[in-house]
Formats: structure tokens, C-alpha cells, sequence
């Protein structure tokens, strides 16, 4: 423990200084410098309190649900909402179901005795990994109750090597682990962690709220105007570059693109728009446009994809072109749209389900893309059955969050 420490304190060294370059880092910087002061304003000592705790946005939004639960089942407590990524926190730093929201603080010895004399809490729950060795070491010498909600765990991974002694050991800090494959549980198993419940994706219960609230989009209605609609969801260079090619082909009044690009800085989406030979309009220039003139829509903005996902005819989702990551294939799958992602996914179980079991597709160059587009398109019968698949996925793998809560006793 003293090496991870010691390593803990060469990381904040770094960061201090990268800050100056990077604007991302100086946030988290920045912000975690103003983490104590911002639980002594909200939190007494004498309040009960929980400790919910995200790595960022993507986090957040698989446990959302169960937080949701524990907002509602325990209005006497406080809860505490920690992230340790800027772009969890920028984003939901103003969160109505959070009385305090604010960032981790660096997982030194020091650090976690500090933080956990200022929030004391009763329960706490971290969602799928960012596991700090001081901080649940600390908790866990308190008497303090926490769980892991969502973990996926891989072979490769220190908790399963010989050099991962410190990282193993938090793992038992958790008085239950509820995973989302019978590979994690095993793989907690081979180190003798039985504790351990095969509960789901609590992600597969998010995006099914989502069919419970409005989905509209007037400016998305105005657009797609009776076409058929492409959504590109977070796309990346990499997936773009064999995107803008067949928009730029294929784009028409009776066939429209949308574009949700993960970068919205300015720099990359007048790159994308050189690019484009087609009509198109940015979300932030909509005001006045008559939209339904447009072939191709740029989402210039956060917070509007999960919608916009509702008037897909057809999804692709970025990220398994490049090295990024594949982002959430579940968004447009719970409206029953037949999903396409690129080559890269070895690292999401979901998405290998869903090759094999529902109706998404990957790709691995352009030739493919436009092979795959082209009879998505042209035959309805095809992409109904393929959404269909999809929607029926999400249906059968919800409930994580039922069994979570029910464990949940505070």
C-alpha cells in the first residue's frame, strides 16, 4: 500500500502540472481542491448520510436507477454523489437527487480519513469499477457498508494477478458485489470472493425509463419530415470517416442523417462539415431554418441523444471504429432500431450478445458500412425484424435494479 500511495502522490504531482495544458485535467483539478469545503456547506455531522460514487457520466447513468430507489426509500438521509472524471461531474454537478455533488478526492491514506470524517455514511455504493484501494480500506476499518453495482470483470485485470495484492484486497471491502456475467462471478470466485450476485446491466433498466418519458423533439420532427432517418450517435474520426463518404452519396429528402459527434468543440464539427456535400444544419443554427430543407442535422450540443434516438429508422453507435471505446448501444435499442457499430468490441459483452442474439451488425471498413446500410434501408420487413430484436433484448435482460434494491437495507 505504501508504493500504490506513494504512487497516488507522483499522480497529483502530474496532473498539477498537466493541468496547464489540459483543459479537461485542470477541471479536475480545480474542482477536487474544492471538494471538503463543498460537503462541510450541506453536510452536519450529525446528518445521515449515503455515498454513491461514479467514475463519470456513463457511470452515472447505469446507476441512476438504483439512486433513484435509494432518493426515494431514504428521504432522511443525505446523499453524497462523488465522480472523478470532469465529465461526469460538469454534467450533473447540478443534480436535483444529490444534496451534494462534488468530485473524489485522490486516494491517499490522509485523503480518506478526511473525506470520511466530513461524510460519515451509512451505505455506499460504487457503480461498475474505480475501485480506490485507501479509500475502502478505510471504510471498511470504520465498520463502513458499501457494495459494487454493475462490476464486469476481465482476466487481465490486476485483482486477478499475482502483482495485484492491494487492488484484490479492496475488492473485499465490499460486503457484496453484484456483477453483470457469470465470467465476473467466477473470476471473483477463482480468489475466493463468494459474495457475489449475477444481477444484470442495472443500463438495461435505465434506458426502459426512458419509454416512460417524452421523446419528443419538435426541431427532430420538423427535420426527418416522413423520411427515413440515419442516427449517428457519438461518433469519433475514425467512425465519420467511413460515414461522411455514403452520407455524401446516398444523403435526399426521403433518406436524412443525424449527427451526434462525442467532440462538439468547434474545431471538429467544421471539420465534419467541410466534409459534408449535402444540405446541413447545425442544431446551435436552427433558429429561423426551415429544417425539413436540410438532409443532414449536427446535435452541436449535450444532453439530446437519447431522444433523438427515438426518431431513428436506422442507429449507428461510435466508438468500436478507433481505440475510444464503443459507447451505448442500449440507447437506441430499447426503441426498437437495428443497431450498427464498428470492429472493435472485444471489451463490451453487450455488444456481443447482441451480434449474436439481436439485431446489431459490425462493421470493419466502408465497403461494409455500405453493404449493411443499403439493405437496412432498402428493405422494411429486414430492419423492422432487426429493431425488433433489440427492443425484445432489453425487455429480457432488465431487473438488475430489483434485485439491488431489495438487497439494499439502511
Amino acid at each position: 500500500m505504501i508504493l500504490y500511495t506513494a504512487g497516488i502522490y507522483i499522480l497529483s504531482f502530474f496532473l498539477e502540472v498537466l493541468a496547464f495544458f489540459n483543459p479537461k485535467i485542470k477541471l479536475g483539478v480545480k474542482g477536487r481542491k474544492q471538494t471538503y469545503k463543498n460537503i462541510k456547506k450541506k453536510i452536519d455531522s450529525k446528518d445521515k448520510t449515503i455515498w454513491f460514487h461514479c467514475s463519470s457520466l456513463g457511470e452515472y447513468e447505469q446507476g441512476l436507477p438504483v439512486l433513484e430507489i435509494l432518493r426515494q426509500r431514504y428521504q432522511n438521509h443525505k446523499i453524497i454523489l462523488t465522480f472523478f472524471s470532469p465529465s461526469g461531474y460538469e454534467i450533473r454537478k447540478h443534480s436535483k437527487i444529490a444534496d451534494v455533488v462534488t468530485y473524489l478526492p485522490l486516494d491517499t491514506k490522509a485523503n480518506a480519513k478526511r473525506f470520511l470524517d466530513l461524510i460519515h455514511p451509512d451505505f455506499t455504493v460504487f457503480v461498475k469499477y474505480d475501485i480506490w484501494p485507501n479509500l475502502l480500506h478505510e471504510l471498511k476499518q470504520r465498520g463502513g457498508r458499501a457494495i459494487l453495482i454493475s462490476a464486469l470483470f476481465r482476466s487481465k485485470q490486476s485483482y486477478f494477478k499475482f502483482y495485484g495484492g492491494k487492488r484484490k484486497t479492496a475488492l473485499f471491502s465490499f460486503e457484496h458485489i453484484f456483477v453483470q456475467d457469470e465470467q465476473s462471478k467466477t473470476l471473483l470466485n477463482s480468489i475466493n470472493y463468494t459474495n457475489v450476485t449475477v444481477s444484470g446491466d442495472t443500463r438495461f433498466d435505465r434506458v426502459s425509463n426512458q419509454l416512460l418519458q417524452s421523446n419528443t423533439l419538435d426541431f427532430i420532427t420538423e427535420f426527418k419530415d416522413g423520411s427515413t432517418c440515419v442516427v449517428i450517435g457519438s461518433s469519433w474520426q475514425e467512425d465519420e470517416a467511413i460515414l461522411i463518404p455514403y452520407i455524401n452519396a446516398n444523403a435526399s429528402e426521403h433518406l436524412k442523417f443525424i449527427i451526434a459527434p462525442h467532440e462538439i468543440k468547434s474545431g471538429h464539427i467544421k471539420d465534419i462539415t467541410s466534409k459534408l456535400d449535402v444540405p446541413t444544419v447545425l442544431f446551435s443554427e436552427k433558429e429561423g431554418q426551415n429544417l425539413n430543407q436540410y438532409n443532414v442535422l449536427i446535435i452541436d450540443t449535450i444532453g439530446l441523444l437519447s431522444k433523438a434516438y427515438s426518431y431513428a429508422n436506422i442507429a449507428y453507435v461510435g466508438g468500436a471504429m478507433g481505440q475510444t471505446g464503443l459507447h451505448n448501444i442500449l440507447e437506441p435499442a430499447v426503441f426498437g432500431v437495428p443497431i450498427i457499430i464498428g470492429k472493435n468490441y472485444d471489451k463490451f459483452p453487450e455488444a456481443f450478445a447482441m451480434i449474436e442474439q439481436a439485431g446489431v451488425t459490425s462493421v470493419k471498413d466502408e465497403n461494409d458500412l455500405k453493404t449493411v446500410l443499403d439493405t437496412l434501408i432498402t428493405s422494411n420487413e429486414y430492419r423492422h425484424t432487426e429493431g425488433d430484436k433489440n427492443a425484445q433484448f432489453i425487455l429480457k435482460n432488465k431487473g438488475a435494479v430489483v434485485q439491488i434494491a431489495n438487497y439494499i437495507r439502511i
